[in-house]
């Protein structure tokens, strides 16, 4: 095994050559004129691994292609899953880009470009990981499959229609996902839970056209107003969602589960100045750890209505619509709460206007016992890497592919984050760590032989 990690030492520089090249695809999935680009970037990484002696296929689907790819076969070993997705957020607004998105380049220990860190740095640690095996010829002792496609970003339909008929093909003992972030370099983690997401988009309609404000003001509903109105019912002042029967489901933190999350080694005044916010808002009653990661919330992502140009318009806006999204902790059931919010905001809304609700994506929450032998084997296996002891967290982001994966592989998933809370993912100035990227790789040697033992000494 030294001589795989010797090898990523010496190849580190190349390594995050490689990288450049693969952030430099605006594999954009949610503009279709990035269509190409998405097409060319799920080659770029399937040559990588045909380059390796991978077995690897690009399966064309609904939408952006899939790829899948994995090790010589060992007969008789477990094999574990790599999940990775090579499309990316878009970039805008671009003018707050100190460089190009999609140009990456190196300031300090830190490579900036759009994906760098969303997905494609992470997982492109774990193929280099095998790279180190396979080029050194040191043995690998399982049997690994990497499962990468180009639509997490805007949901995952085709890999959602993918699985079910590829179950087989892709059947696992594990499945790895490094697509989410650790508190610090000295402090990295295992996340155990994931919160659930919901996304709906509201539509407030009021007169046929836009009015002449001092025509008609006064007389007709100004759908803006009702809009905001409405969802400021959503929430009191002490940060709880006032849909009712919304904390019917939640789980609650165990004291335990307090315990751990109190170890994450940073304060609430260290955060407040990540966020840039003036003051923190949360729930009354909860950390601000606990209120990311382990409490529901309803969040409003975008508004529109009336005249956005330069100057005023004076105008009553015919219609007005928010997009939103709702966040799920375990045991919520997105259908559930979906149902719960629409039935209140139908009761709320004036008869002055009309109200139209579409659904858009959700995806399951995720919690996983921290104490089985391969979440075990992977703290040590995160511990090597790293050269600090690993944390356990819960994530306040979500991956809904990874209830799926239950579902239809039968398989538990273990996220190995490698992300710094200040790499922006979403944002602009998107950067990925390189010292983080270089322990990413390193840990992902050390994971396979100890996941490897785990299962054996089960089965023992």
């Amino acid at each position: 095994m030294q001589t795989a990690l010797d090898y990523l030492a010496r190849e580190q520089d190349r390594l995050t050559a490689d990288l450049c090249q693969y952030v430099r695809f605006p594999s954009v999935s949610a503009q279709p004129a990035h269509a190409a680009d998405v097409r060319a970037c799920a080659d770029w990484f399937a040559r990588r691994c045909q380059e390796l002696g991978l077995a690897t296929t690009v399966y064309p689907t609904s939408g952006n292609p899939i790829v899948v790819a994995r090790t010589p076969t060992i007969a008789g070993a477990p094999t574990f899953l790599v999940y990775g997705h090579y499309d990316v957020q878009p970039p805008e607004p671009f003018e707050l880009w100190t460089t190009p998105p999609f140009d990456p380049q190196v300031r300090g220990r830190s490579l900036f470009g759009r994906g760098t860190t969303d997905n494609k740095g992470q997982h492109l640690a774990h193929l280099n990981a095998v790279e180190a095996y396979l080029r050194t010829g040191t043995p690998l002792p399982c049997n690994l499959v990497f499962l990468v496609e180009g639509e997490e970003e805007i949901g995952s339909k085709a890999l959602y229609e993918f699985l079910p008929l590829h179950r087989e093909e892709l059947a696992c003992n594990a499945v790895i996902i490094s697509d989410n972030g650790i508190p610090g370099l000295e402090h990295p983690s295992l996340t155990y839970a994931l919160r659930g997401i919901a996304a709906l988009e509201v539509r407030i309609d009021g007169p046929s056209r836009d009015l002449h404000s001092g025509l008609f003001g006064g007389t007709v509903e100004n759908p803006a107003m009702a809009l905001c109105q409405l969802l400021g019912k959503m929430r009191d002042d002490q940060g709880r969602i006032t849909v009712p029967n919304y904390y019917d489901d939640v789980a609650p933190l165990s004291e335990y589960e307090r315990a751990q999350l109190a170890r994450i080694p940073s304060t609430a005044e260290e955060y407040r100045t990540l966020t840039g916010s003036p003051q923190l808002f949360g729930e009354v009653g909860y950390t601000y750890e606990e209120q990311r990661t382990a409490r529901p919330t309803f969040e409003i992502n975008g508004l529109t209505s009336g005249y956005q140009g330069e100057g005023s318009k004076t105008i009553i806006p015919s219609w007005a619509k928010a997009k939103l999204t709702l966040r799920l902790v375990p045991n919520q059931v997105p259908s559930k709460v979906i149902a719960a919010v629409k039935a209140h905001l139908e009761r709320l809304c004036p008869p002055t206007v009309r109200l139209t609700i579409q659904h858009g994506h959700g995806g399951e929450p995720y919690l996983v016992s921290p104490d089985g032998p391969l979440a075990q084997a992977a703290l040590a296996a995160i511990a090597e890497g790293f050269g600090h002891p690993a944390l356990l967290t819960r994530e306040g982001g979500s991956i809904p592919i990874v209830s799926a994966f239950k579902t239809h592989l039968g398989a538990e998933t273990l996220l190995i984050g490698m992300a710094l809370p200040d790499d922006n993912a979403h944002s602009p100035n998107e950067k990925f760590d390189l010292d983080a990227y270089a322990a990413g790789m390193r840990m992902a040697v050390h994971l396979w032989p100890r996941l490897t033992d785990a299962l054996a000494s089960v089965r023992a």
